[in-house]
């Protein structure tokens, strides 16, 4: 058994299907000496349609975000048609007698050996241009090969080293029954993905490449965070029994769908969903979610290698707010940088990301691209009832920025009379302890917040979620994130400003009984997770929830709050166990 981080809760077993291992430019192949002219023209070939995607990426980059940005792609140019760089490619064909691909990557080998030992960052940065432009090249040798890509033979576990956001948005998620990786935290890209569509995952396993060839059988355990490679008879007869314990519970809790969302006493808690697309917005309709919580605008850039222009943007944005349930959604700006880089701002490669140039601090530099953005969402806006939300803000000032930001595009799309929302509220996330100290001020600025607890975790905590050795820290039943949630909950309902939690805590059934007892009233989670948690509250009195509140504000442990709310959740619903993960 290999023991992981558990990121998606449920069971799968199903055959591997090993994502790395599918990559055409790491097979070398040997070709006949005959053939060697034809392998360099080929070469060439990929070398021309790589220097013309690298103009057409420069012009669009310099048109949307600025001249700068847009350097990094001419010099990938430049790297492109190095004339040393096509005769080392030569040589390498001609007296090794391999295809261009292999050729390259000996190249790349021969560098990152040389520049090995070195600490200049220049020529640290220089070698990730070349890793990057040796990935172009190939990537048009494979298209001029024609090979098509590998069909997953489904259902099948898929097993990689990291999932990236560009792979994860293509994948083809309906054959896929569970998600292994070595790398990725509670909530990364995967993560998100796993959650968004109920495909249980798991994360942090060391060596699982090393371990599992396609094919394998893979028993995947996401709530206790484990797999098992070619179990015997009788450990998989255990775990299909589980995973059909799994699928029968999620089936059951379909007729929740049309249910209003009240506790057993008939308060009111509104749950909204978190979604990426159009897709995971009718998947919310689907679950009974009562509008969209938060929708991440920046999958839409992640997925291309240029910016979205104004039309596209606009098109994308109306398709999300006419398939999310009653036409509501939060829709949050840009929350770019930490895990989440784009080439065409930079590339910058910082010390402690996370903490750097990112979200509203990385919009607000590059302002054309902001622009574009909000004036797409406005247009966008007359199609359903929409709010704007700007992520990771600091201080006041950056909100009366940005607010500022948001007037003139209003003013302008009105002089030029373009339709467009009006009226629409502005809020703001707290996923910075200095925002959360800084409530009362803050809700003099804005209509509503959104408690983004998975980064306000990581900032409080001072522990990078994704960071093995530190991750621990990064707890959701820690008495110092419950009380802040608790006095930014009470901040919110003295103002009279409404106020969601949009993190993964507002899926963890044990994490919604101390959640609801402390006052909040709407919780926006994965849609996949919607069903169980209207059933939770439908079993819970709320005086219930308020005991549990208290007692747990009184804890001193991770341990002792982690105890204290299984047990309540196993008092209270024991199957709920199903569906909640081990952390």
């Amino acid at each position: 058994m290999k023991k992981g981080v558990p990121i998606s809760p449920g069971v799968a077993v199903a055959r591997a299907y090993c994502l790395d291992a599918h990559t055409p430019s790491h097979t070398p192949t040997s070709i006949d000496p005959s053939a060697q002219s034809l392998e360099v023209a080929r070469f060439e070939r990929a070398c021309d349609a790589a220097a013309a995607e690298l103009d057409r990426l420069s012009d669009q980059v310099a048109r949307q975000v600025g001249n700068d940005q847009a350097a990094i792609f001419r010099a990938h140019k430049l790297l492109v048609k190095d004339p040393s760089l096509t005769l080392k490619v030569r040589a390498a064909i001609g007296q090794h007698q391999v295809d261009a691909a292999t050729a390259l990557d000996r190249i790349l080998q021969e560098y990152a050996a040389l520049f090995a030992n070195g600490t200049d960052p220049y020529l640290q940065e220089r070698l990730a241009d070349l890793r990057d432009v040796v990935r172009r090249v190939q990537e048009h040798l494979n298209r001029d090969e024609r090979r098509r890509p590998v069909q997953l033979d489904g259902p099948v576990v898929l097993v990689a080293g990291e999932i990236l956001p560009s792979q994860a948005l293509a994948l083809d998620q309906d054959r896929i029954a569970g998600i292994a990786t070595e790398q990725g935290g509670a909530t990364g890209h995967a993560a998100i993905l796993a959650r968004s569509l109920g495909i249980p995952a798991v994360s942090g396993l060391a060596d699982l490449l090393r371990e599992v060839r396609t094919g394998d059988l893979i028993a995947l355990d996401g709530r206790e965070g484990h797999i098992r490679v070619n179990p015997g008879p009788e450990v998989e007869a255990a775990y299909r029994k589980l995973q059909r314990e799994y699928v029968d519970l999620r089936g059951a809790l379909v007729h929740n769908r049309d249910h209003p969302s009240v506790t057993a006493d008939g308060v009111a808690v509104e749950l909204l969903a978190n979604v990426n697309n159009a897709r995971d917005a009718a998947l919310a309709v689907e679950s009974g979610a009562a509008g969209v919580g938060l929708y991440r605008t920046e999958y839409l850039f992640l997925a291309q290698p240029t910016p979205p222009d104004e039309a596209e943007q606009y098109a994308v944005y109306r398709r999300v707010i006419e398939a999310a349930p009653n036409r509501r959604l939060t829709i949050r700006t840009l929350d770019l940088g930490g895990d989440k880089a784009l080439p065409y701002l930079g590339g910058q490669r910082e010390t402690n990301p996370f903490m750097g140039f990112r979200s509203i601090r990385l919009s607000s530099a590059y302002p054309e691209l902001f622009q574009t953005q909000l004036r797409a969402i406005l247009r966008a806006g007359v199609h359903g009832a929409i709010q704007l939300l700007f992520p990771m803000v600091s201080t006041v000032e950056e909100v009366r920025r940005v607010k500022q930001v948001v007037a003139r595009n209003l003013q302008a799309l009105t002089k030029a009379k373009v339709p467009h929302a009006k009226g629409v509220p502005v809020g703001i996330m707290i996923e910075v302890p200095a925002a959360a100290l800084l409530i009362d001020d803050l809700l003099e600025e804005v209509d509503f917040v959104c408690i983004g607890s998975n980064d306000l975790i990581q900032y409080l905590m001072a522990a990078d979620r994704d960071n093995q050795h530190v991750a621990h820290l990064c707890e959701p039943f820690g008495p110092a994130i419950l009380r802040l949630l608790d006095a930014v909950i009470a901040a919110c309902d003295r103002a009279g400003k409404p106020v969601t939690l949009c993190g993964e805590m507002a899926g963890m059934p044990r994490c919604v009984l101390a959640l609801v007892g402390m006052g909040l009233r709407r919780l926006s989670m994965s849609p996949g997770f919607v069903p169980a948690v209207k059933d939770l509250l439908r079993r819970c009195p709320l005086g219930r929830l308020q005991e549990v509140a208290r007692a747990v504000l009184r804890m001193k442990t991770v341990g002792e709050v982690r105890g204290y709310l299984s047990g309540q959740l196993r008092d209270l619903w024991p199957q709920a166990a199903l569906l909640d993960v081990s952390k």
